[in-house]
């Protein structure tokens, strides 16, 4: 009768998100031999093994002849599918049906396969391929799961099939670039997870996640690149079993906040509205560290808690998570009212804001399997493993805003490498237009030392601006020659090329010495002797004479000495005239000066005859 009321119990939990909005993540296939099925097609990501993210992958498409569920193990027949040298990697096609989708891309996996493509058994849309429940079998191989995996329809399936029975090769193209948006410099993602750790094989891939992703998560989040939020599913009692046993046991704040039994039994263990409270207890680790700007001690707090109050050590309670919190230095204060009481009759606004964000928001459906991460408000699909969701990150970057560690050998391939990408190059200085990012490479000019590189990236890219001929002479012809160096390139111009005086050319890729002797250009006086030099001349008088070069002429060096007395007669003439002048400037202001204190001291010191006039007019009155 227990079990019974259990079952009921967990299968109300389950009703609620019955008709909830379950989103299919989907990658781009496209087809691109035979003719006749060349098309882009949807293909549901399988939630295991690891997406290509960013990415992508051709290959060619074989259907076995036998064991084509792929349930058991291929050896078992005989059949390898790793390619032969200079070969396509093989997608290998099977169908759905008598066992695990883990189960035929591990067999896959093993038998050389660079993917696995499982055709629908019946007609319906896609769906996520998802990984088993809690399976002794399951648990030593759905880790080491690392190809792709995609569910297609059954008539793209039939299709493949016909296709190659007829001998015809079917070649087809994996794309995940566009899997998840990546419009910013910012990646958003949340971690769907359970503070639960004796659920299986899933609370162990992700205790082990949470350990091994911590380091980066804080790194990403310390510099901005990313904006972390974790986030924990809940559900409510129905109304009718609010004042059961079984919702007493696993809700808190009477029915409103539930979690399963962890042990699925309700008499022995913890109950489930020890998770929920532990849940609570991680939400609010959260929220206190973000609103002390810094949310990247929660993971601190998760892995210690894990580590330090694991259910199987009967530690799992708040008197361990309050040590925990203690050691990393939270307010408790701020904790505990963050809280608040469980036993309340009322709405815990951290628990009520939780099950508002399972439900699904534009493109991400609701959140109803644990773990989920959603990266983007796109959720992803594949291994929780810190490689592959570290590739899943990056693809959320717009590109060329990518965060250095994207663009590691381990994450991805640097296609600058090969062939420089296809763009523009300048090997002498060193320069390349081809910038690596995580989906491949752009080929962008650059900027150089503060001088920007303006073309197409491609064929052309030339230093534009101010200091532009610092780097590698703005592209631009220079020479050196018997300890002389002149150059094509002008700071003066933002661009261009322009053989300097003494040189003709196009500036670019030569400038030429133009002889002026022989060209008659220079040293054409009478008495002159020309002799041309590299990029200029010389050029001398014979006789007493001396050369002018601005005037391209010959003067007597005596009369050049006589100009030179003369010019320091003008000199000392007109010293002695500024010397004058400043002699009667200070005359003129003396006197003006002079008169001017007069006219102030008569205004209130009278003068004597002043005074004799005005006691005359005095008598007169009387």
């Amino acid at each position: 009768m227990k079990g019974r009321l259990l079952l009921s119990i967990s299968l109300l939990f389950l009703l609620q998100f019955a008709s909830a909005k379950f989103n299919v993540e989907k990658s781009s296939l496209r087809v691109t031999s035979p003719e006749s099925l060349k098309d882009v097609y949807g293909s549901a990501i399988g939630n295991f093994g690891v997406p290509k993210y960013g990415g992508t992958l051709h290959g060619g498409v074989i259907y076995p002849k036998s064991n084509q569920k792929a349930c058991k193990s291929f050896d078992e027949f005989d059949l390898s599918f790793k390619p032969k040298p200079g070969g396509l990697p093989v997608f290998l096609l099977v169908d759905r049906g008598d066992c695990y989708f883990t189960t035929k891309a591990w067999n896959a996996q093993n038998a050389g396969a660079a993917a696995v493509l499982v055709a629908d058994d019946r007609v319906e849309p896609l769906i996520t391929m998802d990984t088993p429940e809690e399976d002794a079998s399951s648990e030593t191989y759905l880790n080491n799961i690392t190809i792709p995996s995609a569910l297609i329809t059954k008539r793209l399936g039939d299709s493949f099939k016909k296709a190659l029975e007829s001998g015809e090769m079917v070649n087809v193209y994996l794309d995940w670039r566009e899997s998840l948006p990546h419009p910013d410099e910012r990646v958003e993602y949340e971690f769907w997870t359970n503070s639960n750790d004796e659920c299986g094989a899933k609370c162990d891939m992700q205790l082990d996640f949470v350990r091994d992703f911590k380091g980066m998560a804080q790194v990403l989040e310390k510099k901005g690149f990313t904006q972390f939020t974790p986030h924990y599913i809940t559900w409510y009692c129905p109304e009718a079993f609010v004042l059961s046993k079984q919702c007493k046991s696993q809700c808190i704040n009477h029915g409103r906040y539930c979690a399963p039994d962890p042990e699925q039994d309700f008499s022995t263990g913890y109950d489930g509205k020890d998770v929920v409270i532990q849940n609570l207890y991680q939400l609010c680790a959260f929220k206190v560290a973000n609103e002390s700007h810094k949310p990247w001690v929660w993971w601190d707090y998760v892995t210690d808690f894990a580590a330090r109050c694991p259910m199987k050590d009967k530690k799992y309670t708040t008197d361990c998570a309050n040590e925990v919190l203690k050691s990393l230095g939270f307010d408790l204060k701020k904790m505990s009212n963050c809280i608040g009481d469980p036993e309340a009759d009322a709405d815990n606004p951290v628990l009520k804001a939780e099950q508002d964000e399972q439900v699904g928001k534009g493109d991400r459906g609701d959140v109803t399997i644990l773990p989920t991460l959603v990266i983007n408000n796109r959720q992803y699909r594949g291994k929780l493993d810190k490689s592959a969701v570290l590739k899943a990150i990056c693809s959320g970057f717009e590109e060329t805003t990518e965060p250095s560690i994207c663009l590691s050998t381990d994450v991805e391939t640097n296609e600058c490498l090969d062939n420089n990408g296809g763009c523009w190059e300048d090997k002498a200085a060193n320069i390349t237009a081809c910038k690596d990012t995580f989906r491949g490479r752009v080929c962008e000019c650059p900027v150089v030392q503060g001088v920007k590189f303006v073309g197409d990236g491609y064929t052309e890219c030339k230093a534009s601006g101010t200091g532009r001929c610092a780097i590698n002479n703005g592209g631009c012809w220079n020479g050196t020659k018997d300890g002389k160096s002149y150059s094509a390139c002008s700071n003066d111009n933002s661009e261009g090329c322009k053989c300097p005086i003494g040189f003709k050319g196009d500036g670019v890729n030569n400038c030429e010495d133009v002889d002026e002797c022989k060209e008659k250009t220079a040293c054409q006086c009478r008495n002159c002797q020309c002799q041309n030099t590299w990029g200029s001349y010389e050029c001398t008088c014979g006789g007493n004479l001396l050369y002018m070069r601005e005037h391209d002429t010959c003067i007597s060096k005596e009369a050049a000495k006589v100009g030179w007395g003369f010019l320091w007669v003008i000199f000392l003439g007109l010293a002695v005239a500024g010397a004058g002048a400043y002699a009667v400037y200070k005359y003129r202001l003396r006197s003006y000066m002079d008169s001017e204190i007069r006219a102030i001291m008569a205004q209130y010191m009278p003068l004597e005859n002043q005074g004799e006039v005005a006691n005359r007019v005095q008598h007169a009155d009387i």
